[in-house]
Order: C-alpha cells, then structure tokens, then sequence
C-alpha cells in the first residue's frame, strides 16, 4: 500500500473542467491521477444525509478515499460548559454524515487557550473529548485531532498526541504547515525533521498509527508572535515548509499517509505535485 494524495475541498480546476456538484468530484479527483479527498464543513453540517450518501457512492465507485473536516466553530476547550456541550453535538453531526460518505475520519480542532493556563485548557478538552467518546457510538469513524498553527490555539504535537493517548478511538492529525507556522519557520529542514514525526507518534499511540497518518500539507503564512496568517500555494518561495524531504520520507520509510493538500485554490495540482515528488511521474 502507498500513501494517497489529495485536496481538502473542491479545487477551482474541479469548477474550470465544469464540475458542479460535490458528488462529481471522485471522478474528476480519479482521471486527475489523485485517490484521496478531505470534504470540508467547515462553516457547518449543511448537507443532507442523502447528498453524503451519494458523495461516497461516486467515492468508492472511483476509488477515492475520504475524509471529513468538523466544523471550525467547535470548541473543545470553551471554558462554558455549554459551549462544549453544542461541541459534541456538532462532533456527533460530523461523525453521522461522515459514515454515511464513507469516510474514516473526522477531523477536528482542539481548541484555544485564552487566557488560561495552557493545562486547563487541555484538560477542558480532554473532558469534552471524553464525553463525545461516552456519547457518540462508535460507528467505525476516527475522531482525527489537528495540529494547529496558531501560537493561542491548543494543538501543538504533544498536546495531540497527549489528548490521543487518552483513548483509542482518538488519532492525530498532523498539519506539517501549522507545526511549521506556530514555531514561525525553520521547523522541517531536512528528512529527518519529517522522520521524527512519525517516530514520536509510532512510540506513544503505535506504528499503526504512525504508518497511516492522515496528514494535512500547504505553505502558511506566519506572523510574529502569533504564528498562522494564511495559506498560500506552492508556488510561494518565502515561507515553507517545503514538501520534498518529506516525500523522500515516506518513500524510502514505505509509509502510507494520507496527504491532504490545503493549498489556497490549487490544492488539486499541489497534491499532485505531492505524488509525483514521492513516486514519480507515472504514478
């Protein structure tokens, strides 16, 4: 098995060839040479469970491997308890409409800090998490925990793999652009920078784990100090990070990630950059 490759959303090049509808874009993904496709609801579980249904039919028809992104609005650390509560319910929703596209995993942001101590918050989102867990049947779907990019946000790799330790149903999600943006650059260098990632992960949740991350990739730019801006393209040459080392990586170390590209706009032909850096041309 190989690591898979593919956009987070519907690509403007989806839109240019004349696609429309979210169901029309495993084909697309499938003659594009891609095999992979995160399904963003971000502003919210608008779909019905009919169009998810159709979504994951053209998926597998395809052969295109899914996942779904939770709504940003989730708030796992809110320090009212209310908020958490709607986030388990907006979790619950992610989790539904992800078994019935097919999809493996949820993705899901751990929360901000605020004005806390980095240590309350964690354990504010390690209660809600554990509350989602007793609450929400498991249906098969992973609930993903994102790395992520800005320095007030939870989501550096040791509080993900920490919240993940905590059950077995939880697995990390690693966003090489925001560990490289929330440290403001320099991060991954080299293969090994890359490397270590995945052997710290293997030596806390296991090699499964660490063999079959499902990872997120784009260059971000950074503010000090406070890490994430935006995301860019590929085509960018002052912020990284840059992806090459990475795919030598997984080649020669025989990993299977599932690489997400969140490129703004050209997701699409940066994840098959992506490929191509990793296997070659032809694959």
């Amino acid at each position: 098995m190989k690591a898979l490759f593919g956009p987070a959303g519907n690509p403007q090049l989806f839109y240019d060839a004349g696609g429309k509808h979210t169901y029309e874009i495993a084909a697309w993904l499938r003659q594009y040479g891609l095999d992979a496709y995160e399904y963003s609801a971000g502003r919210g579980v608008n779909g019905s469970i009919e169009t998810f249904l159709k979504i994951g039919e053209e998926a597998r028809k395809y052969g295109i491997r899914t996942s779904f992104h939770a709504p940003y609005f989730i708030s796992l650390s809110g320090e009212k308890e209310e908020t958490r509560l709607r986030s388990i319910d907006y979790i619950r929703q992610s989790m539904e409409a992800a078994l019935a596209m097919g999809a493996d995993t949820v993705v899901i942001h751990t929360g901000s800090v605020g004005k806390r101590q980095r240590e309350q918050a964690l354990a504010l989102a390690r209660d809600t998490l554990l509350r989602a867990l007793d609450e929400i049947p498991d249906n098969g779907v992973h609930m993903g925990l994102e790395t992520m990019g800005k320095v007030g946000q939870l989501g550096t790799l040791d509080e993900v793999i920490g919240l993940c330790s905590s059950h077995e149903r939880l697995y990390p999600v690693v966003d090489f652009g925001h560990l490289n943006a929330r440290e403001l650059g320099g991060v991954f260098l080299t293969a090994d920078d890359y490397r270590r990632v995945f052997d710290k992960i293997g030596e806390a949740l296991g090699e499964q784990k660490a063999r079959y991350l499902h990872c997120h990739f784009s260059k971000i730019q950074y503010t000090t100090p406070g890490g994430e801006k935006c995301h860019l393209t590929f085509a960018d040459t002052e912020y990284g990070p840059q992806f090459e080392p990475l795919g030598e990586v997984i080649a020669k170390d025989g990993l299977c990630p599932r690489m997400i590209c969140e490129s703004a706009g050209t997701q699409a032909e940066d994840a098959l950059f992506m490929k191509r850096c990793t296997y070659g041309e032809e694959n």
